[in-house]
């Protein structure tokens, strides 16, 4: 870092304000930081603490007139952005400022090539056409990691994984040498491999470029490992700030301690070997036929799931862990017969696998999904005792409506909420709260065998905590059964008994818990755990200090 007297970025007393409907709340109140020429400054919080709109207005991205600014100025190289014109902002952002989003599927145009996407950004700010520009943008896909770039120029968003479209953004990003890069929490959607991959390129390309970088995440772990200094913000203030070891070895505000202390803890209880057997699967395979030629013949099969093995047994939870495209999720659908497949399923002793719908529908509400994304799997138009409710409507239709009204509050202590928001609607609640309202609709019909798939991944640290207590708490007062889904190690070692560590369909390891996590023996399982735990295991030194 190059020390300098005058600041590449310097925010001052900034207040942002959104005014709907005559009321006003304040969402950024009076944050004041700089950031210096060559730096990696990391701006931490939860959800809904101020942080991405304190980044969104360095650019005046606020949907404007609706969001304001009561007070402040952001000064970047010298020039206070909140009195800019429009035609100075343009000149600005995609060149001296740019910015990389969380999910890039969102950020990327569906219908416009890679090619076609970066070549914009150097046309309009560097008027590059034909094959310079072309030239140009195979070198930023070279820079950023992108294997046979060549073939890549034609190919579309969806044609790419997380991973490679998220290198792609980070190439658009780079494409003018940008003096400050914006970086929206741009691994929190990525598995641990890839994330660990992505925060080397930043950190390689900041080198390089010696761009500075606005680094925003709820992950303090990541913070230590890749910035130089750290804000802390809750409630659209910053409570404290300074160098990263500083802030990590002597944090002096509660609410930093609490982040730091914020990770999933305990132990799974020990599994009897004698319990009965929930869920069973042997020789699992769910194979997609690739059709090709006129015909649309069979040419080969994607195998999703290709063999596997995998028995439950009351209150035990089973982990599996792998990258996005293992075959977690499809392991998941089949053994709850939601999609085809071969080999045999076997639940409280029945074998399901050639039940036809009629026939699974009794036994549907003994067997349970809990979803990763609770936005998207709550119906918006329904009240959340309304959707607590669905099941008990379509499973046990003798009930009254008082009676099924008990259920849904009983549902709703269970969790943690009170019963009395069950007359609100989802988007009233926060992440973690949805959450919980999804758990609630699962457990209020009594099962026997939960799949959960990533249902942490999309919260905060110190929610992800909460869920994985209350689902721990769940599972011993109801012998519950878990098959529990994701990528994230930290919170598999939380819950699981024992984990199968799957990859392209297959299992690559398998066992209990502490084995594989105290000495996993394939070298696949050893590079998620590599990935995973230099970037979680700093949160925990901080801690233990």
């Amino acid at each position: 870092m190059s020390a300098m007297t005058e600041p590449l970025l310097s925010v001052r007393d900034l207040s942002v304000a959104f005014h709907q409907g005559g009321n006003t709340s304040t969402a950024v109140d009076r944050v004041s930081f700089d950031i210096q020429s060559g730096e990696v400054m990391a701006l931490v919080g939860e959800s809904g603490s101020g942080k991405s709109v304190t980044a969104a207005s360095i650019l005046r991205l606020l949907p404007y007139p609706s969001a304001s600014h009561p007070s402040g100025e952001i000064l970047f190289s010298g020039k206070d952005m909140l009195k800019a014109s429009e035609a100075e902002l343009r000149a600005v952002r995609g060149d001296d400022i740019t910015m990389i989003f969380q999910e890039p599927m969102t950020s990327l145009n569906p219908l416009h090539t890679i090619e076609g996407q970066i070549t914009e950004i150097l046309e309009l700010h560097q008027g590059m056409v034909g094959d310079t520009a072309r030239a140009r943008v195979l070198e930023l896909l070279n820079q950023v990691g992108i294997r046979e770039p060549e073939k890549r120029l034609k190919a579309y968003p969806h044609e790419l994984s997380g991973g490679q479209r998220q290198r792609v953004m980070i190439a658009m990003a780079l494409a003018n040498r940008p003096k400050l890069l914006i970086a929206d929490e741009p691994t929190t959607a990525l598995d641990v491999t890839v994330q660990a991959q992505i925060l080397e390129l930043l950190k390689k390309l900041q080198r390089e470029y010696g761009m500075s970088i606005l680094f925003i995440t709820h992950d303090l772990g990541i913070v230590r490992r890749f910035a130089d200094r750290v804000c802390v913000m809750t409630k659209g203030k910053i409570v404290e700030s300074g160098p990263v070891e500083t802030v990590f070895t002597a944090p002096q505000h509660a609410y930093t301690r609490h982040l730091l202390e914020s990770e999933p803890r305990g132990e799974p209880p020990t599994i009897d070997p004698t319990r009965p057997v929930i869920m069973e699967g042997k020789d699992l395979r769910v194979w997609f036929p690739i059709k090709a030629g006129f015909l649309r013949r069979v040419v080969d099969h994607v195998k999703a799931v290709d063999g596997v093995d995998v028995t439950l047994r009351a209150g035990e939870t089973v982990g599996i862990v792998g990258e996005s495209g293992s075959g977690k999720t499809t392991l998941g659908l089949a053994l709850a017969r939601l999609i085809s497949s071969r080999g045999r399923i076997s639940f409280i002793g029945k074998d399901i696998n050639a039940y036809s719908f009629k026939d699974m529908l009794p036994l549907r509400s003994r067997l349970q999904v809990v979803f990763q994304d609770p936005y998207g799997s709550l119906s918006p138009r329904m009240s959340v005792g309304e959707i607590i409710a669905e099941g008990l409507k379509v499973h046990q239709k003798n009930l009254s409506a008082d009676e099924r009204d008990r259920q849904v509050a009983w549902a709703l202590e269970e969790v943690g909420l009170d019963p009395a928001t069950r007359w609100r609607y989802p988007h009233e609640f926060s992440g973690g709260q949805r959450q919980r309202i999804a758990i609630a609709r699962a457990m209020v019909l009594k099962p026997r065998f939960v799949m959960l798939d990533e249902p942490t991944s999309a919260l905060d640290m110190t929610v992800q905590a909460q869920v994985v207590d209350l689902l721990r708490d769940l599972q011993q007062k109801h012998d519950l059964a878990y098959l529990f889904i994701s990528h994230d190690l930290k919170v598999v070692k939380a819950l699981a008994n024992h984990v199968i560590v799957m990859r392209s369909g297959k299992v690559m390891e398998e066992g209990p818990s502490e084995q594989i996590f105290a000495s996993p023996q394939n070298d696949y399982t050893k590079a998620l755990m590599a990935a995973a735990f230099n970037i979680q295991a700093v949160r925990s030194e901080a801690v233990s200090q």
